[in-house]
């Protein structure tokens, strides 16, 4: 535990690599949910926090399209965090995120990150659509009913989200709801918290 990176460390690292605001706050939505379900789960929040916060910090340098599991996202993000001593089993967890990496999701801190990466994005796109591109007014029918039009977040796997859920062990509906909720948690800091003042 002593060589866990601190949150301000992370986000530093976040920054160093990553211009992009909208992914920077994908990984802001992903710690959130992290950190609930650590909560819920019993487990540490700062550190299950810790591999949302940092899970795609290296994706957009490195982005990976031939998806080798050993060159590129996020096996080069992997590498740095390695070398700054951060934990294995948070080095597993964001390895395993990635379905072609080869690694298998072993910890219930790797399975709740792939549960939750994909369905993040789906979360916020749903909201950004709302007229008042707000997560305060989204709920897991929503979710669920934008999740069934193809054309909608095309960049967003399916796939992953009903899987994700499978392999945490948790129903999908209330899985939606549980990281629609921690999203709403910080709706400001992710810029879906709909018009200045109407939020709360």
């Amino acid at each position: 535990m002593a060589n866990l990176p601190t949150r301000a460390d992370a986000l530093a690292l976040q920054h160093e690599y990553t211009q992009s605001d909208s992914l920077r706050k994908h990984m802001l939505a992903v710690e959130a949910a992290m950190r609930a379900y650590a909560s819920r789960f019993g487990e540490d929040p700062d550190r299950w926090g810790l591999a949302g916060l940092i899970h795609d910090f290296d994706y957009e340098k490195y982005p990976n399209a031939e998806h080798s599991p050993t060159e590129g996202h996020p096996a080069h993000g992997v590498r740095v965090l390695r070398e700054r001593a951060c934990p294995e089993d948070i080095l597993q967890a964001i390895l395993g995120h990635g379905t072609y990496t080869g690694i298998t999701r072993e910890t219930t801190m790797a399975r709740a990150l792939f549960a939750v990466d994909e369905l993040t994005g789906l979360v916020t796109a749903t909201a950004l659509v709302r007229p008042s591109r707000s997560v305060l007014e989204v709920d897991a029918r929503s979710v669920k009913k934008k999740m069934k039009d193809k054309a909608f977040a095309r960049g967003v796997s399916r796939d992953d989200v009903l899987l994700g859920a499978q392999e945490l062990g948790v129903d999908l509906d209330e899985h939606i709801q549980f990281v629609v909720d921690a999203m709403r948690g910080i709706a400001a800091e992710l810029g879906l918290g709909g018009p200045a003042g109407s939020a709360g």
